[in-house]
């Protein structure tokens, strides 16, 4: 098929309340939506970089240019086999992944339109209904986030993600603990902390935690060997995780127990498929998390989480978890804990046009001047 145009578009979308990790806030996305238009067809995908460097060198800025100047000006034209083809056309930009991810992404949708398949069917994974769970973000206090947390579990999630930094982790997690016994928590450092706080983690080993998540460098993954080797309970890696490669040598190295695989971090949906297929062979469990993604995003995520290897919820909450109205019809819903993934062709969810033309603040289109 030949990638007659692109469009690339910026919208910005107010979140319901303010996220905050140890890293920052958001109170709003940027979002990149990228639709790429081929043999009468369309596909999109959305950029999941966000509006600072915190959680990644990528922003929405340098996506924006990366994808102006190096990457779809090579796709523009060109005849592709489908998002194989596409990734690797595009491997000759070193680094910038979630800028690359978009663009295999929406090829993603492109081809599963045009073989008249969900994008679930499209990756190897099933129609079946996923567990799924939900992140919560920093608190103003340990009260509001029992809070918080009672009315998630009472929504049926079926893991709940508490973010922590230094000040804000052993006790404000015991908190939870006491209140919910049985509740599946989990953790989520982004970095906060280093090699030096290791006994400091290790009083959250009685706190019956499915998981600590990247609790050190973004970069790292020798310390964490040497956390974990520290602690009972298991280290899930995410910003460390950029490739096979680099969950290959994580498990060779005992740096995690679990992987945490988002799409855009990784470079696509097929990257994507090469750390489910290596850790699922190797019985390690990998779940899929998210980076506060509109219902385009999420479309993908829920899709990738079909498959079999994905044996722990997924962060792929509900839409209306961050937006008083998606960008997408029919919006995501949880039901019981429980989401279906979308059974119509590609993304199965229809971009609501005229609200994504509202929240537009600019767009570029290829060939320059078209609509």
């Amino acid at each position: 098929m030949k990638i007659d145009a692109v469009e690339v578009r910026e919208i910005r979308l107010p979140l319901r309340e303010r996220f905050e990790i140890s890293s920052g806030y958001s109170e709003e996305r940027r979002i990149l939506l990228v639709r790429l238009h081929a043999d009468g067809e369309t596909g999109w995908a959305e950029c999941v970089a966000g509006e600072d460097p915190g959680y990644s060198y990528e922003t929405t800025e340098t996506a924006w240019h990366v994808l102006s100047q190096f990457l779809i000006p090579v796709l523009l034209g060109a005849e592709v086999e489908g998002p194989a083809d596409v990734e690797r056309r595009l491997s000759h930009v070193r680094g910038h992944p979630m800028a690359r991810a978009c663009l295999e992404m929406a090829c993603w949708d492109l081809e599963a339109r045009r073989r008249g398949l969900s994008l679930a069917e499209a990756v190897g994974g099933s129609g079946d209904p996923v567990p799924v769970g939900v992140s919560v973000g920093l608190q103003k206090s340990d009260g509001l986030l029992v809070d918080k947390v009672g009315g998630f579990l009472a929504e049926g999630y079926r893991k709940i993600k508490l973010k922590i930094k230094p000040g804000r982790d052993v006790e404000m997690v015991r908190a939870v603990r006491e209140v919910f016994p049985g509740a599946p928590l989990m953790v989520d450092a982004n970095s906060a902390y280093t090699l030096a706080d290791r006994d400091r983690l290790a009083q959250m080993d009685d706190l019956d935690l499915l998981m600590i998540e990247q609790p050190l460098a973004w970069d790292d993954l020798h310390e964490h060997a040497r956390l974990q080797q520290s602690l009972e309970t298991p280290v899930c890696l995410d910003e460390s995780i950029r490739s096979a490669g680099d969950a290959e040598l994580a498990l060779e190295l005992g740096s995690c127990r679990i992987i945490n695989i988002k799409p855009g971090r990784v470079g696509g949906l097929g990257s994507s498929r090469r750390i489910h297929d290596l850790c699922h062979a190797r019985g390690v469990p990998v779940w899929c998390g998210g980076m506060l993604e509109s219902g385009v995003g999420r479309a993908f995520n829920i899709a990738l989480a079909t498959l079999p290897g994905f044996t722990i919820p997924g962060d792929i909450s509900a839409s209306r978890r961050y937006w008083e109205r998606d960008i997408v019809d029919p919006e995501f819903e949880v039901v019981d804990g429980m989401m279906t993934p979308p059974s119509g062709p590609g993304i199965g969810v229809a971009p609501d046009e005229r609200r994504i033309d509202e929240l537009t603040m600019r767009v570029a289109r290829w060939p320059r001047g078209r609509g």
